[in-house]
């Protein structure tokens, strides 16, 4: 096991001091791990009676801190050396400082992660904290419709084999401190005035839009799941077929375009009013969500995957019905299929560009039907990303065009060849520029 550290805590079995350790992670930028089971050496030590201490942590968490840290933390049992233990993730909370309930916003409830040890914050740190404390929250946004009704919602958690009492706008913190409806109500209730659009184009521009489909004025959940309904519709290559086989192959990778669709409908930025937005080209699709560097705060926090939910409550909510995993996990998967470079982040909003799948489909039987037309495609394609990407390499056009690094040398030599580019600068540093930009 690795050694304690700033992210990371080892507990031999749960104790009182559980909440204090907890407490220092959702006021630490990063967030942490806790494993129970492990002692602080790293050796595997296991627990007894493992889904019993789960529930303990849950109920822990729940009732004694504050702010409510509900949907910043995950509680999982893992197996280790064939031992139990437990690890709990707990993400970077916006409501700093979180305190223990009973100590109040005092050194004795507030705590922050310094090295591998929690340490009490002093006064000045306690009050500089809740001085920049977020609260535009959406849970202390009231809604301006009290009207609401939740079937959709009720009849999705049913489906997960989970019933909704008659508390669960309380429990789900649906509720403002004056026990009305507030904004996370709003986007859950079966109507309202939130619109997700779906945009399809016929070129490389906004010029033509051949097709506007809106998936909205429902739950939120229902929308994420019509707009993933919409785009693995999409999702779809002609097939070469031959006299024994089908062959199809999708146009951007399934994993990470359903991760970024939930990335953008999750960490969107609701306090703008603004949903966020699916367009569809002929060479790559685009997600765009409001939030940006005002939310994201710190890029190489961000690309490490270290997870720290615009809304908590929404978060919570995706978890349960089991369309968000782990906390954090979703970046890991976008970045296994696509680069950084995806990735167009701006003060107040974010861009994921993923380029089609230009790779041909080959042809056992010898047959290599539409070949041509998906190289002069992927020429096209790539000659422009060198226009946009001077000085990068053959991994990185691969990556971003979501194809081979063999077709990459295909189509860089068919350009040479045509003089449309070179090959700028010493072989480890430098990398290709079109003609037109020397």
């Amino acid at each position: 096991m690795k050694r304690e550290s700033c992210r990371v805590e080892y507990k031999s079995k749960l104790t009182d001091g559980l909440e204090k350790e907890v407490v220092a992670f959702l006021n630490h930028r990063e967030g942490g791990i806790i494993y129970l089971g492990i002692s602080d050496n790293g050796a595997i030590l296991g627990l007894s009676n493992a889904d019993e201490i789960q529930l303990k942590i849950k109920d822990k968490l729940k009732h004694n801190i504050s702010p409510s840290c509900l949907g910043l933390f995950e509680v999982i049992l893992e197996e280790n050396n064939k031992k139990d233990i437990i690890k709990i993730i707990v993400a970077s909370g916006r409501e700093t400082p979180y305190f223990i309930k009973k100590y109040g916003m005092s050194s004795k409830g507030c705590y922050i992660r310094v090295g591998s040890s929690s340490e009490p914050m002093n006064q000045i740190m306690i009050e500089e904290l809740f001085a920049s404390r977020v609260r535009n929250s959406l849970s202390k946004i009231r809604s301006h419709r009290q009207d609401l009704t939740f079937e959709q919602l009720k009849i999705y958690y049913e489906e997960k084999g989970l019933k909704l009492n008659s508390k669960f706008a309380s429990n789900l913190e649906l509720l403002t401190e004056d026990g009305e409806y507030n904004y996370v109500a709003y986007l859950m209730a079966d109507e309202n005035g939130t619109s997700i659009k779906v945009a399809k184009y016929a070129g490389k521009d906004k010029i033509d839009l051949i097709e506007n489909n809106e998936y909205g004025y429902c739950s939120l959940i229902k929308a994420t799941k019509r707009v993933l309904e919409k785009l693995e519709v999409e999702n779809r290559t002609a097939a070469l077929i031959t006299s024994t086989t089908r062959k199809e192959k999708p146009l951007w990778n399934r994993v990470a375009l359903r991760e970024a669709v939930i990335n953008a409908i999750v960490h969107n930025d609701y306090t703008t009013q603004n949903p966020p937005l699916f367009e569809i080209f002929s060479d790559r699709i685009e997600i765009t969500s409001t939030g940006g560097m005002s939310t994201i705060k710190n890029l190489d926090d961000f690309f490490s995957g270290y997870s720290n939910p615009i809304s908590r409550e929404i978060m919570r909510i995706y978890k349960d019905l089991k369309l968000v995993e782990h906390l954090g996990s979703g970046l890991n998967r976008i970045l296994k299929a696509y680069s950084k470079d995806s990735f167009y982040i701006k003060q107040n909003f974010m861009r994921n560009i993923f380029y089609k799948n230009l790779e041909p489909i080959e042809n056992n039987e010898g047959v290599n039907e539409g070949v041509s037309e998906g190289v002069s495609e992927g020429v096209k394609s790539l000659y422009e990303l060198i226009e946009n990407y001077p000085n990068r390499k053959t991994p990185f056009f691969a990556k971003t065009l979501n194809t081979s690094v063999k077709n990459i040398e295909r189509w860089i030599k068919q350009l040479k060849d045509k003089e449309k580019i070179e090959f700028i600068g010493a072989p480890k540093t430098g990398g290709y520029v079109t003609k037109d930009a020397k």
